[in-house]
Parts: structure tokens; sequence; C-alpha cells
């Protein structure tokens, strides 16, 4: 089956594999650098990520530095899985559900 994607998409997937391991980013500013304010879309694009983990959605969380959702699921095990990802990259978190904000990655602009 042949997926076609909107260029919002390719956009989104290319900015995420500029997001270094033991770093992660917000929907916001992922969705600031693609030069979109559709943040849900974002989240929608990230939902159907179909090279994931290679292409890391993963290293996308919520602004207040909580996990947000992982394969379209905002509870559960698959943020468990996805904070299993990220403590294994090297992301630092302040509590048991908040990232540190020492890993935070900002998009420079081009």
């Amino acid at each position: 089956m042949k997926i076609i994607m909107s260029q919002l998409s390719k956009k989104v997937y290319q900015l995420l594999t500029r997001i270094p391991t033991g770093k992660v980013t917000t929907y916001k500013a992922l969705s600031q650098a693609a030069g979109t304010k559709a943040y849900r879309a974002v989240g929608q694009i990230l939902k159907k990520n179909p090279d994931a983990p290679t292409v890391p959605c993963h290293r996308v969380v919520k602004t207040d530095l909580t996990l947000g959702g992982y394969i379209g699921k905002t509870r559960g095990e698959a943020l468990q899985k996805k904070k299993i990802l990220l403590k294994k990259e090297g992301v630092l978190f302040t509590s048991a559900a908040k990232i540190n904000p020492m890993s935070l990655y900002f998009f420079q602009k081009q």
C-alpha cells in the first residue's frame, strides 16, 4: 500500500530527524518550525508516523514537559513505552512524568 504524504507531513518528519538523541522538543516548537499553527494536525501526523522509531516521533512532548501521547494513545502502556525509549536515549526527567528542561531541543531558524 502506497502512502501519499502531504507537504506538511514531509516537513514534520524531516524536522524530527534533526532532534538529537537525548533531547526532546514540544509539539508547539515542532509546529512552528514546520511553519504552521496547526498543532493538532502535527500531532495527527506524528500518530501516523510510518517509520517510528527511526523517525523519532517519541521525542516530542507537550509544552508543559509532560509526555503527551504516543502511537495515538495518551495513557497506559503506550506512554510507558515512550518514557522507556526516552530514558534509554538519555532524556532527563524531573519527576515520574515530567521532562527536565535541560533535555529540550530548540530548532534553529534556517
